[in-house]
């Protein structure tokens, strides 16, 4: 049994979770199918087969050295074995970097880590702070037509889980090395994840908020379940969300 809480965090009633959330805990296929799904969003990429081949060229045989592209001036260059030669062997564009994966893993793993949402442990492993007697957190429908930021912290606040909301924001630091010039100088913690039925309000209310996701069902996949392939982020689902993914998942 899970409670319900209104938008006052008071417990208005109790429901039974759907069987999906006695799933066993899979750490393997969870990380595999994250590995997977970034993998397939990865842009090929590599070198012009010909840079920098015009600038040196071979002497030729007779001279009494090695055979290797030269500079007019008689250095060595372009050859992998020289100073700033080219690699011998670089990044092509022909290489495929997606992985396939079976519909059953994916499924697998996917129940697996939403099941991993209602384990105190493995949530708190994550290093997500709340106050809140059980897992998973279940909120009537009416915080779906919430559509202020203010209002939606008031309601998490009163819920428990507003906590983590503020360790996301206190997180926020410059990345180190190059990553900070090339579009993303700052990381960010992942914090809350909100699922509810209809998004088309709190999605604009609450997608602003540091590390907060909201989805729907239907887009629920393992990347928002597991944030790195780490099981166990702290989800909020509204009693209609909760509702459907007992009609999607409950007969599996």
């Amino acid at each position: 049994m899970a409670k319900v809480y209104n938008l006052n965090g008071e417990v208005i009633k109790e429901i039974e979770l759907p069987p999906c959330f006695s799933m066993e805990y899979r750490p393997d296929l969870i990380n595999k199918a994250v590995k997977i799904m970034r993998a397939n969003r990865r842009q090929p990429y590599g070198a012009k087969k010909d840079a920098g081949h015009y600038v040196a060229w071979s002497f030729g045989p007779g001279r009494g050295m090695a055979r290797v592209p030269r500079l007019p001036t008689g250095r060595a260059a372009i050859a992998p074995g020289t100073v700033k030669g080219r690699r011998a062997h670089p990044p092509k564009v022909e290489k495929i970097w997606g992985r396939r994966i079976n519909k059953k893993e994916m499924l697998l793993a996917r129940l697996s880590a939403l099941a991993a949402t209602a384990n105190e442990s493995l949530v708190r492993q994550r290093g997500h702070k709340f106050n809140v007697d059980e897992l998973p957190v279940i909120v009537e429908d009416k915080f779906e037509e919430l559509k202020k930021v203010k209002e939606v912290v008031d309601v998490l606040n009163k819920i428990g889980v507003g906590e983590d909301i503020e360790r996301a924001r206190n997180g926020i630091h410059i990345r180190a090395g190059k990553g900070k010039r090339r579009g993303r100088k700052y990381k960010k913690a992942k914090s809350l994840l909100i699922i509810a039925a209809n998004t088309e309000n709190i999605k604009k209310a609450a997608g602003n908020l540091p590390g907060v996701d909201v989805i729907s069902p239907d887009e629920m996949n393992v990347e928002y379940l597991a944030p790195g392939g780490h099981a166990g982020r702290l989800t909020l689902f509204t009693l209609n969300a909760m509702q459907k993914i007992g009609e999607k998942y409950g007969s599996i």
